[in-house]
């Protein structure tokens, strides 16, 4: 037997150990193992290697697919509710509609435990939320917010700019350079079925591939169709129905009204100067304090001087210029420090302007 022959026997049975040990379904497996076969009957013809390498590919990817395992999830109301308050201003009916979901999820699972069968619509009818807003307001992190509370795998899926379906549902195997789509590389990555998966930015797809794009979302957010969604690559139907879908969208003007029928949309609100001066207080300014590397009760700010930081150069709906305004404050104050110019420093209406931006 020549080397060769020994390096493909063991490529062949290092395939069919991962196919044994991947716990696929009993037909995608046999599918798999089919294939493996028709691999070791081309190498008796010496003409194997381009075909191994995408019978290795798809293997590789259908066996790293989380086909039955899952996260548990945390249920607790008030871990959640901490979790929410941490890291969001305000909020209420947002962070109640989610409290609301777990409540739910909680009750089916007591019930669940309680008659001793498992609920197998227990995640088909999960919200799919819908965060509306302008830039800033929130609508990405509150997502994260939910993954931590809930103790969820969290996986983003950008739209911005998205322009071919093929991107959500994969290539056929027939292309040589086919790939799953970014919903499936989003399973792997999660590396289980019950992960929160963001969509973000639904509305900013390109004009020329909206209607394709938005039919396939119209089947990966239906509840009755997302438990055997189809990616092309991989050919097989792939359960969905236990995955957390969260959209965001500065509107809903370019959203189908098909897939808005699926959404709840839940609008995220401008922040008042208030607002914004309780969430620079309370989130934004010890945040970047602490990524600056400058230590507690180095950098004072006077309440006077408050409104000047929230609202430098005009009115911002979000808080991304007040993030900007304050990370280039701890700049200036991270530089003086290393400078040798002072180790506490405090922001009052005489030197207030040497810290703001001027253009």
């Amino acid at each position: 037997m020549t080397a060769q022959n020994q390096e493909l026997i063991a490529e062949i049975t290092r395939l069919q150990q991962a196919i044994a040990s991947a716990g696929l379904p009993s037909d995608l497996a046999q599918n798999a193992t089919d294939m493996i076969e028709r691999l070791s009957r081309m190498a008796r013809l010496g003409e194997y290697s381009t075909e191994y390498e995408k019978v290795a590919h798809y293997i590789d990817w259908i066996t790293n697919l989380p086909w039955s395992k899952r996260s548990t999830d945390l249920l607790d109301l008030e871990h959640a509710r901490q979790i929410l308050d941490k890291n969001h201003y305000g909020l209420s009916q947002v962070k109640d509609r989610i409290l609301e979901y777990l409540a739910v999820l909680q009750l089916q699972q007591q019930k669940s435990d309680q008659s001793g069968q498992s609920s197998i619509f227990k995640f088909m009818r999960a919200p799919i939320l819908c965060f509306v807003g302008l830039v800033g307001t929130g609508k990405t992190t509150i997502a994260y917010s939910i993954a931590e509370a809930m103790g969820r795998q969290m996986i983003r899926i950008p739209f911005g700019g998205m322009g071919d379906p093929l991107d959500l549902r994969g290539q056929s195997r027939i292309r040589p350079d086919a790939e799953p789509g970014l919903v499936i590389k989003a399973l792997r990555r999660a590396a289980t079925k019950n992960p929160v998966i963001l969509l973000d930015e639904v509305d900013r797809v390109t004009d020329e591939g909206r209607a394709s794009i938005m039919g396939v979302l119209v089947e990966l957010l239906d509840p009755e169709q997302n438990m055997a969604f189809r990616d092309h690559f991989v050919d097989y139907p792939i359960d969905l129905s236990e995955v957390l879908f969260i959209a965001t969208c500065n509107n809903t003007t370019n959203i189908a009204t098909a897939v808005l029928d699926r959404l709840e949309p839940i609008m995220m609100p401008s922040y008042s100067d208030e607002e914004k001066i309780m969430i620079a207080k309370a989130y934004v300014l010890p945040r970047t304090m602490q990524e600056s590397g400058l230590a507690d009760g180095v950098l004072k700010i006077d309440e006077s001087v408050w409104p000047k930081i929230v609202r430098p150069l005009g009115y911002d709906a979000g808080i991304r210029t007040l993030e900007r305004t304050i990370n280039g404050i701890c700049r200036k104050v991270a530089k003086m420090v290393v400078e040798g110019k002072g180790s506490h420093f405090s922001l009052n209406p005489d030197n207030i302007k040497d810290f703001l931006p001027t253009w």
